[in-house]
């Protein structure tokens, strides 16, 4: 089984430079570079969210074709990073989180693969793989807070404080850019995703003076410890794991049979 990883902001490589092989996988959708390696003793295939020089705003994300290069090479089990901010106090900065609910505050991202004559509609109760989740949780204790929920804005903007409020209002606990519609679309591709949320800050409290480079100082000072806790959920991950199958094999095939342009 391969892993793949997806980078959010502050992570742009994954693998020893020297023991990378890069490839640039052509999909329907666009070109997605990858680069391929080993994590948790698990073959794995990194994917930079944002561009490996953060040049993709949340917005220009090109969900559909990172997903797609992904389930093409193989990829069953995504882990992934998110920079987020917190609107709940168990959330203190510093701390890491599993995200296991999502509030879809985005507006106009193309957030399916069934576009062309297949209308499938998606369960998603529960739109982190509980599996996957359950690993990371024995494995990572009490250096993770389990169960958050997660409201996805469209960016590239930070939250207004009355809007920081009302997430909180709404029983959100973070508040992040990125994870919609990425963690829906694996889920069509039938494969499963736990996400990794590291707290940056304290969203649009006034207690903090809340800025892009703020949260890149502090990325950039976490950065070790996030890749080490990757490795640690990728060990979690058993060899025979199985996704979910939420959409019926032979519609994920046919997308992934579209050709590349």
């Amino acid at each position: 089984m391969i892993v793949g990883v997806i980078g959010g902001s502050g992570l742009y490589r994954l693998f020893d430079e020297a023991e990378t092989r890069v490839t640039r996988v052509s999909t329907p959708y666009g070109d997605v570079e990858l680069s391929h390696g080993t994590v948790g003793g698990h073959e794995a295939v990194f994917l930079a969210r944002h561009g490996t020089d953060h040049s993709l705003a949340p917005h220009a994300i090109n969900y559909r074709a990172n997903i797609w290069a992904l389930a093409s090479v193989g990829v069953r089990a995504i882990i992934s990073t998110a920079a987020v901010g917190a609107v709940h106090p168990n959330y203190p900065v510093g701390s890491l989180a599993l995200v296991d609910q999502y509030i879809d505050r985005t507006q106009g991202r193309v957030d399916s693969l069934y576009d062309r004559g297949s209308v499938q509609h998606l369960a998603s109760a529960d739109p982190y793989c509980p599996k996957l989740l359950e690993h990371a949780v024995s494995a990572l204790g009490a250096d993770v807070i389990p169960n958050a929920t997660v409201v996805v804005i469209q960016g590239p903007r930070f939250s207004t404080r009355a809007e920081s409020r009302w997430f909180a209002a709404a029983g959100a606990h973070l508040v992040n850019m990125t994870l919609y519609p990425e963690v829906a679309l694996a889920a069509e591709l039938n494969i499963g995703t736990v996400t990794l949320a590291y707290v940056t800050d304290n969203d649009a409290a006034p207690s903090e003076d809340l800025s892009a480079e703020l949260v890149f100082e502090r990325l950039r000072a976490a950065q070790a410890h996030i890749i080490s806790v990757i490795g640690r959920i990728a060990a979690s991950i058993p060899h025979d794991y199985r996704p979910r199958e939420l959409i019926a094999a032979g519609e994920v095939a046919n997308v992934l049979a579209r050709a590349a342009v």
